[in-house]
């Protein structure tokens, strides 16, 4: 749902999501203090439904990203039982409640990793105008961040927006050949689409890569 990044320190998961708003909008307008980039509604709402080889490697960065920050965190913690990923959504209090929401039903989808708010995050939330729409975005260096386009959200459920993206979080790819019950389809299946939970096989990739991922980052995280 974006345009390729220029900046090199940045690579960016494009997004891709879709889902009809319906006659109440997903969330309020965007604040008056908002950035005032400007949006064209094809920019935010269709551009990059295709997928990219660049996005793909970004989704992977990302994942990468975190997985590495948990890992180091669980290193200085041996005695931690549970795998959990920390995320601050200060910087978006537009998206609270969907970024409540997309916890809520990750956590309620997968077994080996939860999500939880909280300090010293391994990655965060950020709200804005932006031309590209949402995306996930990671320097490569265990810092990253979801932005969420104020533009795209009023258009698109907000709820599939944000868990679509914390998929990326998470380790899965775009896949926007899939069905609207594939959450990682993004606007493959048309702007009709509100479905905003992960299907079995999407939950179960996610439970087999926190699962078998964490222990090769977890020996590189103490050696």
């Amino acid at each position: 749902m974006r345009h390729p990044r220029t900046a090199v320190m940045s690579a960016v998961a494009g997004l891709g999501l879709v889902a009809a708003l319906g006659a109440t909008p997903a969330v309020a307008a965007a604040p008056s203090h908002a950035p005032t980039a400007p949006v064209t509604t094809a920019e935010a709402g269709y551009a990059a439904y295709a997928g990219s080889a660049e996005n793909a490697a970004s989704n992977k960065a990302f994942f990468d990203a975190v997985m590495k920050s948990v890992a180091e965190k669980r290193a200085a913690h041996p005695g931690a039982q549970a795998v959990t990923v920390v995320y601050n959504a200060s910087n978006a209090p537009t998206f609270r409640s969907q970024i409540a929401s997309s916890a809520s039903i990750w956590n309620s989808s997968v077994s080996s990793v939860k999500l939880q708010e909280g300090s010293n995050a391994d990655f965060d939330y950020r709200e804005g105008n932006d031309a590209r729409g949402s995306y996930a975005s990671t320097d490569g260096h265990g810092s990253g961040y979801v932005f969420l386009d104020y533009a795209q959200n009023q258009q698109y459920d907000s709820t599939r927006v944000t868990t679509h993206e914390t998929g990326h979080v998470l380790g899965l790819p775009d896949h926007y050949e899939g069905p609207c019950s594939e959450l990682m389809s993004g606007g493959g299946p048309g702007p009709s689409c509100t479905n905003a939970y992960p299907n079995a096989a999407e939950s179960s990739r996610v439970d087999s890569l926190w699962q078998n991922g964490l222990v090769a980052a977890l020996a590189n995280a103490t050696s």
